[in-house]
């Protein structure tokens, strides 16, 4: 690689109009590589690419016991000249940090609050009683507003709305997964006009009473008209829960509001909605009609209608929205894919049609599960009863025989979505679908499989296919001119028509473990999870929530080029979260990345853990920390 000295730094900061780049600090301070004019000169960078770092090893444990960052982005001229980037890490905070509040105080980072606001305290350990936090942070949103003003912003105010999806342990080591209301909350940040610096001023908690509090808020995305698209994933089952998650929801009323019979099972698993307002304060609503699955991470596509959702699930399925009108997620027709498998070779491949669920408004099914309890909609059974009336569906890794009640179709449709979709004939075979994205300017959407395992394998859910338990990441071309499976037309033009894996986004299963202990091929992705599509970068970002990798990893992938670059490695045992590709946001790109519960630690980290224990604890405050933050980069 050539590198031109007569460049400087701030040449290097300018490119292309359509493809800005990433955060870099260095000697000079805090920056970021700004976007230019479309008439660019021909000597600034034509393309970006990045150059991947090797995965940490025992022979630096300190590099696996935190965010590492090893990997360049290269910046290639017209004349064939190239610069180099190194990248780095910028975190805004740790949870359980005491952050500004705006008002001359601080809060609690990730802290938890009840249904009144008041802080959910850990009495667990006696003489060290504190407010819970998360070591959890996930989806992330980073957006700006023309008419915001925030006190304490010098240069230019950037908001992120950030998301905490559970947490871990209490202080005493117990498991506390599903027993916590999900916090969720604003910041405000001073962009830098100059570098592109970003400095937390403000963190607001969103107050969540409105909408009984929020349950599992796992991925995120922003949609096109500037809101947060939350997400409450794995559905409470309001019919035939088995004992532990019972046991969970009863633990999540009782903190949130008090009481362990409060809280309803279908006021959770919908699609929660965040609009920021001018002063860094946030608004939220849950859309009912989007269906009741395991919402991860939703797509809007750009007609500002459509909006196609994985579903984290065994026994899943693949669902799109579209509403009544742009930019209103409120009211709409809710859709099921039906896989007609054209290969079952590995991860496989099929074309895809698509079985109208019903059309529905946020206040109608909001109504209905205010009121419903699950036996008034439909009557399920373990076993088959041999009686007449009665379906047999896939549900959840196992088998229920379903009949609905009369007049009840729409509570159905829209509260037991996983039930009915399975009724109606959508396949339900899919295995932890996590993050979707779309690459706007070929069409196709992109759709993380993070486990191909159980149920698409066996046929149970119509699909059959061989794997691998590594998981992959789906293209799926979008067209429009389609019907549903009545005949009608649906009124999309960014409907997905097939689903296949392209091969450098299938991960690969080892047949025995690597000297770290690795079961997946460390070179590839792992359990695929957060994905985001730069459309300027034409690359794809993937974070792993992997059971295979030692650590967990953030990939680019170069669409046009076809190369997998791994960027960012997670402290040992946490998952890669918050994933975010803002490609402008007053002329800075950013990539956004945050990790969850360093030291989750099983079978897998037998070999590194002795080295990497020590260092996590005292990294990440005895395993209860984790960061949010993103990436940075410094000249080389």
């Amino acid at each position: 690689m050539s590198r031109v000295p007569p460049y400087s730094r701030r040449d290097v900061l300018k490119f292309l109009g359509s493809a800005p780049l990433l955060p870099l600090t260095g000697g000079l301070g805090a920056g970021m590589m700004r976007s230019a004019p479309a008439h660019a000169r021909a000597g600034q960078p034509a393309r970006v690419s990045f150059t991947g770092m090797p995965a940490p090893g025992l022979d630096d444990p300190a590099a696996m016991a935190r965010t590492t960052v090893g990997s360049r982005m290269v910046l290639q001229y017209p004349d064939g000249r190239e610069e180099s980037v190194a990248l780095a890490y910028h975190p805004f905070f740790m949870t359980g940090d005491a952050v500004p509040d705006g008002q001359g105080g601080t809060v609690l980072a990730g802290g938890y609050l009840d249904i009144h606001g008041e802080p959910i305290v850990d009495r667990s350990v006696p003489g060290r009683e504190r407010q819970y936090f998360s070591d959890c942070p996930d989806g992330m949103s980073l957006l700006a507003l023309p008419e915001a003003r925030v006190p304490g912003v010098r240069g230019n105010p950037v908001f992120a709305v950030v998301q905490f999806e559970y947490t871990t342990w209490d202080q005493a080591g117990a498991e506390m997964y599903a027993r916590l209301p999900s916090p969720i909350a604003v910041l405000t940040l001073d962009q830098d006009p100059a570098t592109g610096h970003l400095r937390l001023v403000q963190y607001r908690a969103v107050d969540t009473a409105s909408v009984q509090g929020l349950w599992i808020t796992c991925g995120a995305s922003l949609s096109p008209w500037n809101t947060h698209l939350s997400s409450e994933e794995y559905e409470p089952d309001a019919i035939s829960p088995k004992p532990k998650d019972a046991a969970r929801f009863r633990a999540f009323s009782r903190n949130l509001y008090g009481d362990e019979n409060t809280a309803r099972p279908y006021h959770y698993g919908h699609l929660p909605e965040v609009v920021v307002q001018p002063d860094g304060s946030g608004v939220i609503k849950k859309h009912y009609c989007l269906g009741r699955i395991s919402h991860e991470l939703i797509q809007v596509m750009p007609d500002r209608r459509t909006a196609l959702m994985g579903d984290d699930a065994t026994h899943g399925g693949l669902f799109m929205f579209v509403a009544d009108r742009a930019e209103d997620l409120s009211a709409g027709t809710l859709y099921v894919a039906r896989w007609h498998q054209q290969s079952g070779t590995g991860p496989g491949a099929a074309s895809l049609s698509w079985v109208r669920l019903g059309h529905a408004t946020s206040d109608e099914i909001r109504g209905l599960a205010d009121r419903l309890q699950g036996d008034d909609i439909m009557e399920v059974h373990e076993t088959d009863p041999g009686q007449p009336g009665y379906t047999r569906i896939p549900f959840s890794g196992r088998h229920n025989w379903v009949r609905i009640k009369p007049g009840m179709e729409q509570a159905a449709a829209f509260l037991e979505t996983h039930r009915y979709a399975a009724l109606a004939g959508g396949s339900m075979g899919f295995t932890k679908m996590e993050g979707t994205t779309v690459n706007v300017r070929d069409r196709v959407a992109y759709s993380a499989m993070s486990r191909i395992e159980g149920s698409m394998l066996d046929g149970s859910g119509g699909i059959a296919v061989q794997g691998p338990k590594a998981g992959a990441v789906y293209a799926l071309n979008l067209r429009g001119g389609q019907k549903d499976s009545e005949g009608r037309a649906i009124e999309s033009d960014w409907v997905a028509i097939d689903m296949a894996a392209p091969p450098a986004l299938v991960g690969a299963d080892l047949p025995q473990p690597d000297a770290l202990g690795n079961v997946h091929d460390a070179d590839r992705i792992s359990n695929p999870d957060n994905i985001k599509f730069s459309e300027t970068l034409r690359t794809l970002f993937i974070g792993e929530d992997s059971g295979g990798h030692v650590n967990n990893f953030l990939w680019a992938y170069n669409v046009d080029s076809g190369k997998l670059a791994r960027v960012l490695s997670c402290p040992v045992a946490a998952e890669s979260t918050g994933l975010q590709a803002v490609d402008e946001l007053n002329g800075w790109t950013y990539i956004t990345s945050n990790f969850q519960h360093a030291g989750d630690w099983n079978a897998l980290h037998d070999k590194v853990r002795p080295a990497t224990e020590p260092l996590v604890r005292a990294n990440f405050r005895d395993r209860h920390g984790a960061t949010v933050g993103y990436l940075t980069g410094v000249r080389i």
